[in-house]
């Protein structure tokens, strides 16, 4: 685990638990254009690098069915994030903010979430137009993004 930098003021760490509740199988890896997470960009609508999912054996047998769907909702862990900080203060917030109300990487549960377009797919690999993460991110889940359940076009935010 890498060293991270002490909070910002305004920044509340929390002691982690000693053993985890759950256990997750990763079934594949992210291969995208950045080398670390301090590459990568903060919102994936707002890169134009393509990269591939790649999903390993035995897994990719559930790609089955995935032929037509124009984008696809990608979990991955973030696995090089800071899990400690429950109150973060960016850099584009006047005050310090809740981890809930954040999209950042550092969390409890460094769970990534994106939505992407698909480009093509070829046996395991699945070229996506763009992602937020680094190269070699362990893939969590991958759903089928449907526009009639999951577009909210009244969502709100402050």
């Amino acid at each position: 685990m890498p060293a991270f930098k002490p909070p910002r003021p305004g920044e509340v760490s929390v002691d982690l638990p000693a053993a985890g509740d759950a256990a997750l199988h990763f079934i594949g890896r992210i291969r995208s254009a950045y080398a670390t997470p301090a590459d990568c960009p903060k919102n994936t609508r707002e890169r134009t690098e393509p990269a591939t999912i790649e999903v390993d054996p035995p897994y990719d047998q559930g790609l089955a069915g995935i032929e037509g769907f124009s984008h696809l909702i990608a979990l991955y862990w973030l696995d090089q994030s800071r899990r400690d900080l429950v109150v973060q203060h960016p850099s584009h917030r006047v005050t310090p903010t809740g981890v809930f109300a954040l999209r950042s990487p550092v969390r409890p549960n460094p769970i990534g979430l994106a939505v992407v377009e698909v480009l093509s797919r070829e046996g395991n690999k699945i070229r996506i137009a763009a992602i937020d993460c680094a190269d070699g991110t362990p893939l969590i889940d991958l759903k089928p993004y449907l526009a009639s359940s999951d577009s909210v076009p009244e969502a709100t935010r402050p």
